[in-house]
């Protein structure tokens, strides 16, 4: 009798609510749904560039400004607030994530904080299409409200790991909020006042929330398919160094490398690792944990798995994979040998021993590799130069 009675509430809540969708409406109808509100696939997979420009207001002190907001296929994002003078940066240029923070310095941006840039970059720019063909999985969560509106939650989570949280009017399908975390800040935005930009539905009137401020913003100018240049996604120039000698510096770091790899043979270590995988709607499906021990030889790490979900391995089971660590040893100190029995032999001939054809040198590594955007940034309490690589396959 309870389990009927639970059916009965289920059934009658798509009435109360009027136009909300039914709970087994899945993800994927709904976007596509706002994909068709919002002019159509076929009108949006065109769209490669769009930049909106406006004005805004701090709701905490008053201050005014400007807002800017470009991204472009397939991958590239920009946006910018400036109050009071001061302005806030974050960008994606395909390559590196980077803030421009109110006291004008320049960082690029790392680990999670880097991702959460480039989900916000990829999904700005692929206007929801493509989601699967991008491995971007979307779970409904259920219904919601948007200032008074009716809308239902939708969770993108990005292949990796990165979360964002959509809600979409029932009415219109069009996206009234975003939120999620960006450049390491929590964000959110509200989208209202949709009007008509070359057959797309673009939000002229936007509620900001970033951290702790609250912005109102009003947009006066959309372009689309404008030309939008490379150079507005990079890190700022003025923060941009003069390269170096690269043959000279990676020589430099490649001995001072294999002299980092003498001292680790010195030490042993234990490595834990999980691995979580997600299914079709973004929710995790399995979770694997291992534990190795390992150390150094001859530059290379030697690993031996020794625990599987917190538990340790069978006698047979590690025995076996003393086994597979034994022969790993054997094969570096064979490949070992064969190397520094070729260089003797160069040198007894006089001759400069190449390098193996199984270690490319470092120029083939420059010539492969096109570096861009070098800077000098601290890093982990360091002054390092930083330049953003592009290397072909």
């Amino acid at each position: 009798m309870r389990m009927r009675s639970l059916v009965r509430v289920f059934l009658l809540v798509p009435c109360l609510g009027g136009a909300l969708p039914a709970l087994a409406q899945d993800a994927g109808r709904i976007i596509d749904q706002s994909v068709k509100a919002s002019g159509g696939s076929g009108k949006l997979s065109k769209l490669q560039t769009l930049s909106l420009e406006g004005s805004l207001t701090r709701a905490s002190d008053g201050k005014t400004g400007t807002f800017t907001l470009d991204s472009k296929a397939p991958n590239r994002y920009y946006m910018e607030l400036i109050a009071a003078g001061q302005p806030e940066i974050l960008a994606y240029n395909g390559k590196s994530a980077w803030r421009l923070s109110a006291n004008g310095e320049a960082v690029t941006l790392l680990d999670q904080d880097a991702l959460q840039l480039e989900a916000a970059s990829t999904l700005a720019a692929s206007h929801l299409l493509g989601l699967k063909k991008s491995k971007i999985g979307a779970a409904y969560i259920g219904p919601a409200n948007v200032s008074s509106r009716d809308a239902v939650e939708i969770e993108l989570t990005m292949a990796t790991g990165v979360k964002r949280q959509l809600y979409f009017d029932v009415s219109s399908h069009l996206l009234l909020k975003e939120s999620g975390a960006l450049g390491g800040v929590q964000q959110e935005t509200i989208y209202d006042d949709y009007r008509p930009e070359n057959g797309i539905q673009v939000a002229r009137r936007l509620e900001f929330h970033r951290g702790n401020e609250t912005y109102n913003i009003v947009i006066n100018r959309v372009a689309a398919n404008q030309t939008i240049g490379e150079r507005v996604f990079d890190f700022p120039r003025k923060s941009q160094v003069q390269l170096p000698d690269l043959k000279k510096l990676f020589a430099e770091i490649d001995a001072n490398q294999k002299a980092t790899d003498k001292i680790k043979e010195n030490y042993t270590g234990r490595r834990a690792t999980e691995e979580t995988e997600f299914d079709g709607s973004g929710k995790v499906a399995k979770v694997q944990r291992e534990e190795f021990t390992f150390f150094y030889l001859d530059g290379e790490e030697i690993s031996t798995l020794v625990g599987k979900d917190g538990k340790p391995l069978s006698e047979t089971e590690q025995a076996k994979r003393n086994e597979q660590t034994r022969k790993r040893i054997e094969e570096v100190q064979k490949k070992q040998t064969k190397k520094d029995e070729k260089e003797e032999k160069a040198r007894e001939q006089g001759k400069q021993e190449k390098e193996d054809k199984d270690e490319p040198g470092i120029e083939v590594f420059l010539r492969a590799c096109q570096f861009v955007n070098p800077r000098h940034e601290r890093f982990r309490g360091q002054d390092v130069l930083w330049p953003s690589a592009s290397c072909n396959s």
